[in-house]
């Protein structure tokens, strides 16, 4: 009866373990394979610039005139003060934007600039083409200062949090949220995007490699919300905050149960 008992459980406890660590824990299933490896990447994948941005464009020029325009209206550069040696201050100027709501900027000299849906490089160039009219040896160089991802649900870390650089991945953004927790449901992450004034929702499987590739959400934007929902779980009685048990917790209580009812019937 005793080892009757003793087999009972030890099977019950193997069961439970292997309904925890289920296919749907792994990230990338078969990404080994062919079909995986073909999937394609964007290389020319670029942030388009969106309202209330903010942007650092550096004007570079020979012409002491054009840069010191520059230095006497938004910010100086090259050294970012006064510290810079006075022959870097000639030569080089930077000034910091917000982009307006209406998508544009007010440049010194040019004036008013469309900004936004346009990648930095695009901006650079139309900018340079405005100025080249009077000065030859212009150089422009725009660039995206940072932009705030928002990481909700059933992850280690979640919150809102800034980057820098113009690439950044939904995988990158899970991996510095400290990744999803064990209990957290991998085959449906929901992005949520602001594009044109409207909200696009998407939905991610991390556990298949195409519905991550291929998603338009794996290149994230500014502002995106990644939301990860947590598997079922049930709502303590009586607590005044949302307190839940999840299935692991529970797993490990039912064994514990199983357990302390085989000590009592083999006394």
């Amino acid at each position: 009866m005793k080892k009757t008992l003793l087999i009972l459980a030890v099977a019950a406890t193997a069961l439970m373990t292997s309904c925890v660590n289920n296919k749907e824990m792994i990230y990338l299933q078969g990404a080994d394979s062919i079909y995986a490896n073909t999937l394609a990447i964007d290389k020319n994948f670029q942030l388009l610039i969106q309202s209330d941005d903010e942007l650092a464009i550096s004007i570079t020029s020979r012409d002491k005139q054009l840069i010191e325009q520059f230095n006497n209206s938004i910010l100086v550069g090259s050294g970012n003060s006064a510290s810079g040696s006075s022959q870097a201050m000639t030569q080089s100027g930077v000034c910091y934007f917000w982009v307006n709501q209406d998508g544009t900027i007010e440049f010194p000299i040019v004036g008013k600039v469309k900004a936004a849906g346009l990648t930095v490089e695009q901006l650079s160039e139309n900018i340079r083409q405005q100025l080249a009219k009077d000065v030859n040896d212009v150089q422009v160089s725009a660039k995206i200062m940072s932009f705030k991802i928002t990481v909700l649900g059933d992850v280690k870390n979640p919150g809102t949090q800034s980057y820098t650089g113009q690439r950044l991945t939904l995988l990158e953004v899970l991996g510095r949220a400290g990744d999803l927790n064990a209990s957290a449901i991998r085959t449906n992450v929901l992005v949520i995007r602001e594009d044109g004034g409207k909200r696009t929702s998407y939905k991610v499987d991390l556990t298949k490699p195409e519905s991550v590739f291929n998603s338009p959400a794996y290149y994230m934007q500014q502002n995106d919300l990644v939301y990860v929902e947590s598997n079922k779980s049930v709502k303590v009685k009586g607590s005044t905050s949302y307190t839940y048990l999840t299935v692991t917790g529970t797993l490990v209580s039912m064994v514990a149960s199983i357990v302390s009812l085989i000590i009592a019937l083999t006394r």
